[in-house]
């Protein structure tokens, strides 16, 4: 069997199996202690896992459709607009089995993430209308993803990504008119708070079920929802668990601030011993900055209770390194989001868009576009269902070994560790900020073409921790400028040093002596011996 890394030999990989299986089966349900998650045994767990969007919850972007076609409730009058309805229904059967599959979830635990972070639309759950009913297609979705992890001996976040009404108001929760319809008509809060007894009542002596993800993202700040609604959401979170803790005192619950679940000063205290805060972390500037985290250690602090990262991710391997590395550092977890899309080079795994989609999302940009013909659209569908399966999906091992950052790959140089001063770096003066990247730490950061790198002056150095999957040899490449006449850096992997002399040629990818790491963690150092010497990246091939 293949992973990112070669072939896994076969002992090692039933070993694997084996490990995964025995801690699925003796860590029991996870709880929070203090501000840690705990298993049963009171050992501190990061969950660090995967987003499952676009499965039980289309969103336009990944199908790259256009306004026509950005919401669940929009894509799916497309596709009945374009094959009908008696094949759209058996379309949508057959997307949703073949989406995400036990073969999904066994690659998730084999490249090594712990849990999994489904996206739920209500309406899967619970139809909409004046006398609603709870639909077994859903569940049954629900109950095979658990079975799957279980198996696997991974963890499942049970996601509420759109909530009866929409909690957002946007084209994410699959409003039906932009309004935040839970806050606006209270009887989509009776419904939602059902869907969550209903859950907790299913699931309440299963332990592969880490957390219950009360809302995803509620109330943006751009809409004017959450000056209006925010007050609201606080004690719906408490009356949704207090339904909860009537038939389920085992499972965890995370909530999720106002505005993209990103303002905490809804929060008060908690409300339960049993409660996980959550903030969702994309960093899409440019050039690329590292978003800071200090309100939310902050509030940790207040309020006495875990963190975790319920989404990062859509960007390039180069933040998803930092990111990983700066939640790590400081005791949370994360999920990535998402496992996989259409045409991208950003996810674990992409697959490829039907032939003559071009049509179907030229129809999903404006009303009245072109139709393609009914023919055209069934191929297309499909191909599609076909596309989707993790077989025919491209893999993205750089993805993968930035987050858990592990090599072969580059080590950006902007990416060294969040120990602090003379743990992860040393500069002589610290009364000056970065000016990009990280902007409240002292170690230079400038932008070269392309991307970033630091620059070091005698004396100086900075330190990264990196990651192999077996004890192997790996070629050793650095990309390093002298900015002085001359320059003698050396680079250190576990203390294993070898110097070089550089000349102020311009940028040069120096070809080093190959370095053995072993399993596990190696310490990779950066130190600048005479000169001025500006570091790119290292890579480990």
């Amino acid at each position: 069997m293949k992973n990112s890394f070669g072939i896994l030999p076969a002992c090692l990989w039933l070993l694997t199996i084996f490990l995964f299986l025995h801690s699925a089966s003796a860590a029991g349900f996870l709880h929070t202690q203090g501000e840690d998650i705990v298993d049963e045994k009171g050992q501190k767990i990061l969950l660090r896992g995967v987003g499952l969007g676009n499965w039980m919850l289309p969103e336009g972007y990944m199908w790259r459709f256009g306004e026509q076609g950005d919401r669940p409730r929009k894509i799916e009058k497309i596709v009945t607009d374009l094959i009908g309805p008696d094949s759209a229904a058996k379309f949508w059967k057959e997307y949703r089995a073949q989406y995400i599959t036990q073969k999904d979830i066994q690659r998730i635990a084999q490249l090594g993430f712990n849990s999994v972070r489904p996206a739920l639309n209500a309406r899967l759950f619970l139809s909409e209308g004046e006398n609603p009913v709870y639909q077994d297609e859903g569940f049954e979705l629900l109950d095979n993803l658990i079975r799957w992890c279980k198996q696997s001996g991974i963890y499942v976040i049970i996601d509420m990504h759109a909530a009866p009404g929409g909690q957002t108001g946007q084209n994410i929760d699959d409003s039906i008119n932009d309004e935040p319809r839970l806050f606006t008509n209270h009887t989509n809060q009776d419904r939602l708070l059902a869907l969550w007894v209903k859950i907790a009542t299913r699931y309440k002596d299963e332990p592969t079920v880490a957390a219950y993800d009360l809302l995803n993202e509620p109330l943006p700040e751009r809409t004017g929802a959450e000056a209006k609604y925010k007050n609201a959401l606080e004690p719906l979170y408490k009356r949704i668990t207090q339904a909860i803790r009537a038939v389920d005192t085992q499972h965890m619950i995370t909530v999720e601030g106002a505005n993209w679940a990103n303002d905490w000063s809804v929060f008060t205290k908690p409300f339960d011993d049993n409660l996980a805060y959550q903030f969702h972390y994309y960093c899409w500037d440019n050039p690329t900055h590292l978003n800071d985290i200090n309100q939310y250690l902050e509030a940790r602090k207040r309020l006495g209770a875990p963190v975790w990262v319920g989404e990062t991710g859509e960007k390039d391997e180069v933040i998803y390194w930092g990111t990983t590395d700066y939640f790590e550092a400081n005791n949370i977890g994360w999920s990535f989001w998402p496992w996989k899309k259409m045409d991208t080079r950003n996810t674990p795994y992409s697959f490829k868009s039907p032939e003559n989609w071009d049509a179907i999302r030229a129809y999903s940009r404006k009303a009245g576009a072109d139709k393609p013909s009914p023919e055209i659209a069934q191929k297309a569908f499909n191909e599609l269902l076909q596309n989707i399966q993790l077989a025919n999906c491209k893999f993205f091992p750089a993805v993968v070994n930035a987050l858990f950052r592990r090599v072969p790959g580059k080590v950006e140089a902007e990416n060294y560790g969040h120990e602090g001063l003379n743990h992860s770096y040393f500069v002589k003066d610290n009364s000056k900020k970065a000016d990009h990247y990280r902007t409240s730490e002292p170690v230079p950061v400038e932008l070269i073409e392309p991307g970033q790198a630091i620059r070091l002056n005698t004396g100086e150095w900075a330190a990264y921790s990196v990651n192999s999957l077996e004890t192997k040899s790996y070629a050793l490449t650095v990309r390093a400028k002298a900015e002085s006449a001359t320059a003698v850096f050396q680079i250190s992997v576990d203390g294993s040093s070898q110097e070089v002399a550089a000349d102020g040629q311009g940028w040069v990818e120096f070809k080093l002596k190959p370095v053995s790491l072993a399993s596990g963690a190696s310490q990779l150092k950066l130190a600048v011996k005479s000169g001025t010497v500006s570091f790119d990246w290292v890579s480990f091939e």
